[in-house]
């Protein structure tokens, strides 16, 4: 707790001296610690995903649908399909979206921040964790060469539907009508 006060103390001299009442640099410095906050639980809710993952995330959901996304921090058009994403889980609260990162555990803070800024951070999320990611891929699908965006849309009986780049929002729009219950609050 004195660490705590110390640091408080010395962050208001410091404000302080850019002409900064005490209240105000107090309300910065613990804005500033409740971000660091954020994103350290972000980061810690990133599981690393290795061989046998997949039958995980299948098996939680059994007999549910779900959208399955694979992505990457240097994909071009992954930040459009995961912020259509997010509007949709907005619009459609029982949307389950599973989302799978495939660069690496050393990315997990960039991954987190990247995902609270699309407002995803409250979904499932993994991290490719193999030294030989080609195994994970075959394992996820043999079709699949590690091209990204990759979307798996599930259904109940964990038929899937397999999309490579963009998703359009119409079709998202399509399969949550045929695989969840439609509107708003849903």
């Amino acid at each position: 707790m004195q660490l705590i006060i110390n640091a408080i103390t010395t962050r208001t001299r410091v404000f302080g001296q850019f002409g900064m009442t005490d209240v105000v640099a107090r309300c910065l410095f613990f804005m500033l610690m409740l971000g660091c906050i954020n994103t350290t639980i972000a980061a810690e809710s990133i599981r690393p995903f290795t061989l046998g993952s997949l039958a995980q995330v299948l098996g939680s959901r059994e007999g549910k649908p779900f959208i399955l996304v694979l992505w990457s921090l240097e994909c071009q058009y992954c930040p459009t399909e995961l912020k259509t994403l997010s509007e949709l889980k907005r619009s459609h609260p029982k949307l389950d979206v599973v989302l799978i990162a495939t660069d690496t555990v050393s990315d997990i803070p960039q991954l987190a921040s990247r995902m609270e800024s699309y407002g995803m951070s409250k979904v499932e999320q993994w991290v490719f964790a193999e030294d030989v990611p080609e195994r994970l891929r075959m394992e996820i699908d043999g079709r699949w060469y590690g091209e990204v965006p990759r979307t798996y849309f599930y259904d109940r009986k964990h038929q899937r539907e397999v999309k490579t780049g963009l998703v359009n929002r119409k079709f998202f729009e399509d399969w949550l009508a045929r695989n969840i219950v439609s509107g708003p609050g849903s």
